[in-house]
């Protein structure tokens, strides 16, 4: 499994748009389950920080992430833009490969 780990600040007063853009069904994993091997995404809330979030974003591997990433760019820069104005800060934390299955 690929993991890619987001972590945000919502805006002030934006945190529910943020929720609802980033969380189930919102508009990020509409678009990832477009690509092949999308597992999922969690979206964690700090609970201390109203506006602090991460979100996990699994694939089945690196290749189907990056694929997705080749296959729909456009989309992703475009919905990337649009929730622009939901965030105050935006950072990748790190791309993680599991190795459970590599080791057993």
């Amino acid at each position: 499994m690929y993991v890619s780990i987001w972590e945000y600040r919502a805006k002030p007063g934006r945190s529910a748009d943020f929720e609802e853009s980033y969380g189930d069904g919102g508009q990020w994993v509409e678009l990832f389950q477009r690509g092949k091997g999308y597992l999922g995404t969690e979206l964690l809330h700090a609970s201390s920080d109203p506006d602090h979030y991460l979100t996990i974003d699994r694939w089945v591997s690196v290749t189907h992430y990056e694929s997705f990433l080749s296959n729909w760019k456009k989309e992703y820069e475009d919905l990337d833009t649009q929730c622009e104005d939901l965030t105050e800060q935006e950072s990748l934390l790190g791309n993680w490969e599991s190795i459970s299955r590599k080791t057993r």
